[in-house]
């Protein structure tokens, strides 16, 4: 199904953050101008984070509110996708007091990008099938 306009923000936003998850898995693949180094990683992370992930997760905060008590498998995903929200800001929070800094960081991406996939997946699929009404009059660029 094709994204709806509202939602495209979102996963724009969200195809950035999976090459993120890419780089920052202990497997990466060298990519032009991304060191491989777990310093130059772990700086990229607490960067992304920053200018990223905090306004992005405003921004789902918002979307969920605005879609809350409208429908119980709806309201079932955002309890759901909430709790995710808090375990990778824990992980990110805890990340400096790990002794295996690229193995917390693989932990980490390989979370955020199994959370990303279920928001594009099944949260928006659910959201356009159950609310399109709703979602033509969000605007979630600003937000």
């Amino acid at each position: 199904m094709q994204r709806h306009l509202s939602l495209v923000p979102l996963s724009l936003e969200h195809k950035r953050l999976l090459f993120v998850c890419r780089y920052l898995k202990k497997d990466a693949a060298p990519y032009e101008g991304f060191p491989l180094e777990t310093q130059a990683r772990f700086e990229y992370i607490v960067k992304v984070f920053q200018e990223l992930m905090v306004p992005h997760i405003q921004k789902e905060e918002y979307l969920f509110e605005k879609c809350a008590g409208k429908n119980t498998a709806i309201d079932a995903m955002i309890r759901e996708l909430q709790e995710e929200h808090l375990v990778i800001s824990r992980m990110y929070s805890t990340l400096t007091d790990s002794t295996d800094l690229d193995s917390a960081m693989d932990i980490l991406a390989t979370s955020l990008e199994t959370h990303i996939r279920k928001e594009e997946r099944e949260f928006f699929e659910l959201l356009q099938q159950e609310l399109p009404e709703l979602l033509a009059g969000l605007q979630l660029e600003g937000q």
